[in-house]
């Protein structure tokens, strides 16, 4: 027994067989090896969800009747009239929250750069709390019900809760924009003054005694240094944007929808006959934002490089 225990391989022999492996690896193998364990995890239990929303799409695996290979799913979702529509509103309200959020953490993280620690915390306050919690935030103040508008009631400025503007389930998705903007401008100003505080004055302090005003300066010195950040911080806004679920679906108008909202309710449809098509859907929009993180990707990588 003894001798079998001693043949058994130990996990420091597994570490020395798997670091020799590495060694032998091409250069530029190594980091892709090491990541191997935990994409493998991702893969399976990702690609495993997708392999089955693929087939269940085409129609080999049914819920109702024998399965059979179709694109019909796939036709009835890009012809439904609602898929046009709420693509556009997706790719509206992504873009502007986005870019909101973007221009003002720029400017918020240029006047907290001289600040202490404080404001690296200040930042990290609303990233714990979940989406779902800031929606009811929003709705507690914000409805024609809420806190605001009973307090303009109590002190006489509006008459009614009715004369309160609508800012919840509103056709402008005002709601929508000022969760977003809440939720992520401290977000990017975080991210942005990690920059900020790893880029050298000197820089500025040579700009500045060659003449240069301080919007030039900010302009050619500063901002040029803040692109990476600004562009990897925006990518992640926008890809969680414009697939968000919850807070359009709790916020948002009835019509039109969004598209991750489109397709809950075509999948939770009770017309089991609609499920292919809601499926369809959900690829399409999987789809959608890899070509367009995979697109945004390639413009920033080639901006980041260029003079």
């Amino acid at each position: 027994m003894a001798r079998r225990m001693a043949e058994f391989p130990t996990g420091r022999s597994l570490s020395a067989s798997f670091f020799r492996l590495t060694q032998a690896l091409p250069d530029g193998w190594h980091a892709y090896l090491l990541l191997l364990p935990a994409v493998g995890i991702i893969g399976l239990l990702y690609g495993g969800g997708l392999i089955l929303a693929v087939l269940q799409s085409v129609g080999l695996i049914g819920v109702l009747g024998d399965p059979q290979f179709s694109l019909d799913a796939y036709g009835a979702a890009l012809s439904n009239p609602e898929f046009g529509r709420s693509l556009g509103l997706s790719f509206f309200i992504a873009f502007l929250a986005t870019g909101l959020s973007t221009i003002l953490s720029v400017g918020l993280a240029l006047l907290l750069r001289s600040a202490g620690r404080w404001a690296s915390v200040a930042c990290q306050i609303t990233l714990p709390i979940p989406h779902l919690v800031g929606v009811a935030g929003i709705i507690m103040l914000l409805a024609p019900s809420g806190l605001i508008s009973r307090l303009l009631l109590a002190l006489g400025w509006i008459q009614t809760d009715q004369d309160f503007p609508l800012l919840v389930n509103d056709n402008a998705n005002i709601g929508v924009m000022i969760h977003f903007l809440w939720k992520e401008i401290p977000f990017i100003t975080l991210v942005l003054l990690a920059v900020l505080r790893g880029i050298n004055p000197a820089y500025e302090m040579q700009a500045r005694a060659l003449g240069a005003s301080p919007w030039k300066c900010f302009w050619n010195v500063t901002l040029p240094m803040m692109k990476p950040g600004i562009l990897s911080a925006s990518l992640i806004v926008f890809g969680f944007v414009f697939a968000s679920f919850e807070v359009p679906f709790l916020l948002g108008a009835t019509r039109p929808r969004t598209l991750p909202v489109l397709v809950y309710q075509a999948f939770t449809d009770t017309d089991l006959a609609r499920r292919p098509e809601a499926v369809a859907l959900g690829l399409i929009l999987s789809a959608i934002s890899i070509v367009l993180l995979a697109g945004y990707m390639w413009i920033t990588s080639r901006s980041r490089y260029q003079p």
